[in-house]
């Protein structure tokens, strides 16, 4: 069932206030400690074909950051921090900057800009972005220098082979365009697609050329119960709703994400994720 913003928020808002409270530990654990808990999940994924140069190109993924009011700048400082210790090849930053209002972004933005990675760091753009104000993100975004890729994408060379790195609009509130995030893509690059939303991969990975899609969106449902698992999830977040899954024949990462709809989170604690790539 798709959910309005307010509808989702707001059931979220029962359901880890409510049930979970007495199944896992209750609703001030799952605010002042686990929330504030960052995991880094290490993630290894074996591509076919991946030529022996690529081996071992490792990603860093931070999604969901929602600045305000339950997640906090320092939060985000302690996030860019942990991030750049990882020292990866590329950082990808896949949406929801903001939450109740886009001027947040003016805020994060700057903290984000300090994210350091030898192939660079490239955005996209969530729905949360689009709900309040997608222009003012952008912007945001644009004065310090962070690339925002929607339905366009961007090649690189990494020890002499191409990867292609590709962003789509949000699938929720705005046009993801496949064909044209894919329009420049080399035939014998290694594609990597940025999407907000997990479910799309359903879509996306009928398209043949992309080898891995990395989304968000989803928070891995915040509140996790045992035997359930979340016992709510977004529209375009529910099918895969984290870690990492084969869609046909392309693989989808699905991080829970950094910030909080609500403020708690219960057996999913907040994720920086690092992708490695592999040979089959």
């Amino acid at each position: 069932m798709k959910l309005s913003r307010r509808d989702f928020l707001k059931t979220l808002g029962i359901v880890t206030v409510g049930g979970s409270t007495v199944i896992v530990g209750g609703y001030e654990y799952g605010k002042e400690i686990e929330a504030k808990q960052l995991v880094v999940e290490h993630i290894q994924i074996r591509v076919k074909n991946i030529k022996t140069a690529l081996e071992g190109f490792r990603i860093v993924q931070l999604s969901d950051i929602h600045l305000y009011p339950y997640t906090q700048l320092d939060f985000v400082q302690e996030t860019v921090t942990i991030a750049n210790s990882l020292q990866p090849d590329l950082i990808v930053l896949t949406g929801d900057y903001v939450l109740q209002t886009a001027e947040a972004i003016f805020e994060v933005a700057p903290v984000l800009a300090s994210l350091n990675a030898k192939y660079g760091v490239f955005s996209i753009l969530g729905n949360h972005d689009l709900w309040t104000d997608a222009e003012i993100v952008r912007l945001g975004l644009k004065e310090q220098r962070l690339p925002l890729l929607e339905n366009e994408g961007i090649g690189l060379t990494v020890n002499g082979e191409p990867i292609y790195l590709a962003g789509v609009a949000d699938g929720w509130g705005g046009q993801p365009d496949l064909s044209l995030a894919l329009g420049k893509v080399q035939s014998e690059a290694l594609t990597i697609l940025l999407a907000h939303e997990p479910d799309l991969a359903d879509q996306f990975s009928m398209d043949g050329r992309i080898s891995v899609q990395l989304s968000g969106h989803s928070h891995g449902g915040q509140v996790r119960l045992p035997l359930i698992g979340a016992p709510i999830l977004p529209y375009l977040g529910q099918k895969y709703d984290q870690g990492l899954y084969k869609v046909n024949d392309m693989w989808l990462y699905t991080t829970r994400g950094i910030g909080l709809l609500a403020p708690v989170r219960i057996n999913c604690p907040p994720e920086i994720t690092e992708i490695t790539l592999l040979g089959t």
